[in-house]
């Protein structure tokens, strides 16, 4: 059995750590709406430099929505494109939201995750259609949210501004992502963490825990 001693706040990023995620999904949902001749520009919707602009709150959700029209020269409705980028979100397994319920009782508990507008009102309402939970906020003491704060992991500027936030020593708090760069930009400010590996990597480190 381990003990966290010296850990008084935990944060958790949202992909892939509290809900699952798949690219292809979307690429899938795409593929449905666009022109075959066009199936090979899908590949271009991930590193579009506008998703990064989109999640650090540089343009809003109607702007990411023209930029994905332009991009593909379609002229896509509000909801067609609505769903394709909602598409990656896939499982929102229930002992994760246990788990976290069950560690707000001897913990501080944030999420700290690079996301956007689109995605955060859909995840709310998975959160309460499937699981009766009232959003983030329900289920966590903080939320932080690139696009909302202006900064986007792994740059050092969030952990700092998570830190001033939260009020707690970096060495006390410990954070779970699934991107090694983005543990090391947390490293670097002097943050614990814990690289999220595989769907049940969470479970399994509080598992022993006590």
């Amino acid at each position: 059995m381990k003990k966290l001693e010296n850990i008084d706040f935990l944060i958790f990023d949202l992909g892939n750590v509290i809900i699952d995620i798949d690219f292809d999904l979307s690429i899938r949902e795409l593929k449905k709406i666009l022109p075959e001749d066009k199936h090979h520009l899908t590949s271009k919707f991930f590193p579009s430099t506008f998703l990064k602009d989109y999640e650090k709150g540089m343009i809003n959700s109607d702007q990411f929505r023209n930029a994905v029209r332009e991009l593909y020269q379609e002229d896509f409705s509000n909801d067609q494109i609505d769903h394709i980028w909602n598409s990656l979100l896939d499982d929102l397994p229930q002992e994760r939201i246990e788990l976290i319920s069950k560690l707000n009782r001897d913990f501080g508990t944030a999420v700290l995750s690079n996301t956007n507008e689109i995605h955060i009102l859909k995840f709310n309402q998975l959160l309460k259609e499937q699981r009766s939970v009232d959003g983030l906020s329900g289920m966590f003491d903080r939320v932080f949210l690139s696009h909302e704060m202006g900064l986007a992991k792994p740059d050092e500027a969030i952990y700092r501004a998570v830190i001033n936030e939260i009020q707690v020593e970096p060495n006390r708090v410990l954070f779970f992502d699934d991107l090694m760069a983005n543990l090391d930009g947390a490293k670097r400010v002097g943050i614990q963490t814990y690289h999220i590996t595989h769907p049940k990597a969470l479970i399994q480190f509080f598992a022993d825990v006590h």
